[in-house]
C-alpha cells in the first residue's frame, strides 16, 4: 500500500516507536533530509555508471551505491532500529578521499561549481549531505534521540567525499577547476 491517510493529520510514525510526532519535528526533518540525499545519490551514480568514471579498480557508481547502503542504515538508526554504522565504513571513505587527494591537487582556494554536470550534480549532493548532517546533529543535540558518534563522524565525512567526487570527475574530464574571482 503506498498511503494509509494516517499521516494526513501532520504526523507520522517512525519505525519502533508506537508514539505518532508531527512532520515538522527534528527527527521527521532529519530522517527527511537523510532521504533526500540518499535520492540524489542515485543521480550520482546513474551518472556516474553512463560516464563509466573509475577510481583505479573501482567504480565510482559502486562507491556511491556503498554509500547508499550505509545512508539506509542510518535512516533505520534514525527511526529508532538497533542497526548502527560499523566504524569500517568510516575508514572505509577516508581511505577513497586519500586515493582521491594523491590524484588531485591540493586545495589552495575555493572553486567555482560546475565544471562538468556530474561534478556540479556531486556538488549539490555534497550541499544536501552537510544540511542532514546539521538535522542529525540537531536530532542529537535536543537529544531527542541519541545517535551513536561513528554515525556523526560518517555524516561529516561525506560531504568530504562528495566535494572529493566532484573534483575527480571535472579531473578526469580533463577540467581545470576555477577559482572564484571575487570581483
Amino acid at each position: 500500500m503506498l498511503y494509509t491517510g494516517k499521516g494526513d493529520d501532520g504526523t507520522m510514525k517512525t519505525i519502533n516507536s508506537g508514539v505518532r510526532v508531527s512532520k515538522s519535528s527534528a527527527i521527521s526533518e532529519a530522517l527527511g533530509s537523510m532521504d533526500e540525499i540518499n535520492s540524489f545519490l542515485g543521480i550520482c551514480k546513474v551518472k556516474s555508471a553512463e560516464e563509466k568514471l573509475k577510481l583505479g579498480e573501482k567504480n565510482i557508481s559502486d562507491i556511491v551505491h556503498n554509500i547508499q547502503q550505509t545512508l539506509f542504515i542510518i535512516q533505520a538508526e534514525l527511526a529508532g532500529s538497533d542497526k548502527r554504522v560499523d566504524e569500517g565504513k568510516v575508514l572505509e571513505m577516508e581511505s577513497i578521499i586519500g586515493e582521491i587527494e594523491k590524484i588531485l591537487p591540493p586545495i589552495t582556494t575555493f572553486f567555482i561549481s560546475g565544471g562538468t554536470e556530474l561534478g556540479a550534480i556531486f556538488d549539490v549532493a555534497r550541499t544536501i549531505a552537510r544540511r542532514a548532517e546539521r538535522r542529525v546533529v540537531q536530532v542529537n543535540r535536543e537529544e531527542v534521540q541519541k545517535v551513536d558518534p561513528v554515525t556523526l563522524k560518517y555524516l561529516n565525512r561525506l560531504s568530504s567525499i562528495l566535494y572529493a567526487l566532484a573534483r575527480l570527475t571535472n579531473h578526469l574530464s580533463g577540467i581545470k577547476e576555477e577559482p572564484p574571482s571575487y570581483k
